[in-house]
C-alpha cells in the first residue's frame, strides 16, 4: 500500500514539473526492499529553500548535498559535446542559474549542469546562482528583469549580453544545448 502511494505521488510530481506556482509536496520516505523506510528531507518546506544569491558551496552542504552530490557524480555528459565546449573560450562568458531548491527539475538538472561546467573548466567566479521560492520570486534587485517563468533557467551571457537560455529541460542535452547557444551566430 505504501509503495502504491509513493508511486502515485511520484507520478503526480513529475507530471506537474516546476511550472506550477503551488507548493510541491514530496514523499517523506524512501522505500527499499531490504530496509525499513528512511526519513528524507522534504524540500517543499520553506526552511530548506535557498533564496536570493547563493554559492554552489551551499548546495554541497546538508540538506542539499543529498541530491546535489549524487546528481553531479552520476551524470555522464556526451564527451563530443564537452570537447566542443573546451574549444570555446570562457573569457567573455558568464552564466546565471535561476533555480528552486524545492523544485525536482532544479534538483535534477543543476547538478548535471555543474558537472558539464566542471569538465569544461568554466570559472566558478563567472557563475551566479539565484534561488527562488515556489512562486518564482527572489529577493534580488534586478531579478524581475530576468522574466523567469520556469526553473531551472540557465542564462548565458556573451560580453554581458544574453546569448540564450536553457529553460527547465534541455532540448537535446545540457552540454549540446550549451554548444548550440554559444556557437550560433
Amino acid at each position: 500500500m505504501k509503495q502504491s502511494v509513493v508511486i502515485i505521488l511520484s507520478i503526480l510530481l513529475l507530471s506537474f514539473g516546476c511550472k506550477t506556482k503551488q507548493p510541491l509536496v514530496e514523499s517523506t520516505t524512501v522505500l527499499n526492499q531490504t530496509e525499513e523506510p528512511k526519513a528524507m528531507t522534504n524540500f517543499s518546506e520553506q526552511i530548506t529553500w535557498l533564496l536570493g544569491y547563493f554559492s554552489v558551496d551551499q548546495l554541497k552542504r546538508t540538506p542539499h548535498c543529498e541530491w546535489y552530490l549524487k546528481g553531479f557524480d552520476e551524470y555522464q555528459p556526451n564527451s563530443d559535446a564537452v570537447n566542443k565546449l573546451t574549444a570555446i573560450g570562457t573569457d567573455n562568458l558568464s552564466i546565471k542559474i535561476v533555480m528552486g531548491t524545492w523544485c525536482p527539475d532544479s534538483r535534477r538538472e543543476v547538478p548535471r549542469f555543474m558537472r558539464v561546467l566542471d569538465l569544461w573548466k568554466f570559472p566558478a567566479n563567472k557563475i551566479t546562482f539565484i534561488g527562488v521560492d515556489n512562486a518564482k520570486v527572489s529577493p534580488v534587485g534586478e531579478y524581475i528583469n530576468l522574466e523567469i517563468e520556469r526553473v531551472p533557467t540557465f542564462i548565458f551571457y556573451k560580453n554581458n549580453i544574453e546569448a540564450g537560455r536553457i529553460i527547465e529541460n534541455p532540448a537535446t542535452s545540457l552540454e549540446q544545448d550549451i554548444v548550440n547557444i554559444l556557437t550560433r551566430e
